[in-house]
């Protein structure tokens, strides 16, 4: 690995960072500024969780997180290791949520793969343990 490569892994885990942190502060217009105008969003699911989908541009991925923040309460979001190389970024941690619509809890450890493009998110994917989604939201 020379340099430029650590320098450039170095700042695509900050750029991961920065959007998880915006992400705590429920600012919407932050994240959209760490999103490349081509990026998808790939939260795997069924339809019962009302963000599962794919969201291909910018309006659809801001329609995304609009829908995460408004349908469940964060209490615990914590990423826990950033794992990086060229231009991916995978993100393991664990989530402790409230579903809004049932007051049900969805407690689970989650992974991120996170391909940057011209340092900002291309494409996210989202694993976690969907049953226990499914639960909360059912």
């Amino acid at each position: 690995m020379n340099v430029t490569q650590i320098d450039e892994t170095a700042r695509n885990i900050a750029v991961t960072k920065a959007l998880f942190l915006a992400f705590g502060a429920k600012d919407i217009p932050a994240i959209m500024e760490f999103l490349h105008p081509e990026a998808i969003i790939e939260f795997y699911g069924p339809p019962v969780i009302p963000y599962a989908g794919i969201y291909r541009g910018t309006d659809k991925c801001e329609r995304f997180f609009e829908r995460v923040l408004s349908s469940v309460d964060v209490h615990r979001f914590d990423a826990e290791e950033f794992i990086a190389a060229g231009d991916k970024v995978v993100v393991t941690g664990h989530l402790n949520l409230t579903a809004r619509s049932t007051g049900r809890v969805i407690d689970s450890d989650f992974v991120h793969v996170i391909t940057l493009k011209d340092r900002k998110w291309l494409r996210f994917r989202d694993f976690m343990n969907t049953a226990v989604a499914v639960a909360a939201f059912s």
